[in-house]
């Protein structure tokens, strides 16, 4: 998850992040250690299911068919205040990085380093260094660097012509709503939590009227701001109505972006990377400041998400001309267990 830190009265994200760029020229922005060409095989995507942040880059991932080109190492779903840790794969060691925990590749680039060790991350296998954990631009360059390694029938995620459009969006998007659920989560007064919770229902309003005539945020196809706005919508009744106080509403009680999240959770990518075990217990395990025991709910109940959603009727072409892609690999399927919609074949069945 991206790094945070409660001050008082309110709620502000650390958002200094590594910044280098893996690009088709190696160049990057030319601030960093590179160069980092784009090379198949080369890079490791380091994320956990649980957190919003990294669920855009595994969803970009997918839909882009990147994933013979780029590794992905899962971590488990709670950490110490130190690192994320592969307590998912045997023997608590990543079986490509060979390390237990994801701040061992930050520490071999920067020994000692001061911020937060953060997912989703880049890893550079053959000298085990990070690249970069600066999530908003990570995904935008897997859509436009990484064209050579896309899937047939991929979709352009942030399509030349609609990029001032998608970048207004997502920029109140991460303001208002995504970041806006923790400022109500983290808030450290009375005023402050008010003031967070009236800003946070204001936006998610602003979401209802604006969806309520089209299909998609932007244009008639799937987005990058539709990725960034359904992690949180995702996290919405199981963590943030309760664990975060964002309860004027559940998702489930805002028709139209409730129906807007039932399309994209049934549509190929987003449902079936959305593993709500794994999300219920970082959140309610890690953040003991706001849940001191640790307890995780039984609720709620979250089998309503694949109901028929009737947002078909706006017209939109979630894949524009392309086509949604395949099973994902068996290794990165989120267990049936974890999520009731997803079948033996990873995919989410209505």
């Amino acid at each position: 998850m991206s790094g945070g830190t409660y001050v008082e009265p309110s709620f502000e994200r650390d958002t200094t992040y590594i910044t280098d760029r893996i690009t088709v020229d190696g160049a990057g922005d030319g601030s960093g250690d590179g160069p980092w060409p784009v090379e198949a095989g080369r890079y490791r995507l380091v994320v956990a299911r649980a957190c919003p942040w990294a669920n855009r880059a595994i969803i970009v991932r997918r839909l882009l068919g990147l994933e013979e080109a780029i590794s992905m190492g899962i971590c488990g779903p709670t950490h110490d205040a130190d690192s994320w840790t592969f307590d998912l794969d045997p023997g608590g060691v990543d079986p490509v990085l060979g390390i237990p925990r994801i701040k061992d590749a930050y520490d071999k680039r920067f020994p000692g380093y001061p911020r937060g060790i953060t997912v989703p991350a880049i890893v550079d296998v053959p000298t085990g260094v990070v690249v970069t954990n600066d999530f908003p631009q990570l995904t935008l360059d897997l859509s436009t660097q990484w064209r050579e390694h896309h899937r047939e029938g991929a979709p352009d995620l942030y399509p030349q012509a609609l990029r001032s459009e998608i970048d207004e969006v997502n920029r109140w998007v991460y303001t208002e709503v995504n970041n806006g659920v923790y400022r109500c989560g983290f808030a450290g007064t009375q005023s402050a939590y008010d003031a967070a919770y009236e800003r946070l229902f204001t936006a998610l309003d602003r979401l209802e009227a604006r969806l309520l005539n089209q299909r998609y945020l932007v244009g008639d196809t799937i987005t990058e701001a539709d990725v960034r706005l359904f992690t949180t919508l995702a996290r919405f009744d199981a963590v943030y109505h309760g664990h975060f106080k964002c309860n004027r509403t559940k998702l489930n009680e805002m028709p139209v972006l409730w129906a807007y999240a039932r399309d994209l959770f049934t549509t190929p990518g987003f449902g079936d990377t959305t593993d709500f075990v794994h999300i219920k217990s970082h959140y309610y395990e890690v953040h003991r400041d706001i849940n001191p025991t640790g307890v995780v709910p039984a609720g709620p109940d979250l089998s309503g998400w694949a109901q028929p959603h009737g947002r078909e009727a706006l017209g939109g072409r979630p894949f524009g001309d392309g086509a949604p892609p395949g099973p994902p690999p068996a290794g990165e399927r989120v267990p049936t267990a974890h999520n009731p919609h997803v079948g033996d074949d990873g995919l989410v069945h209505t």
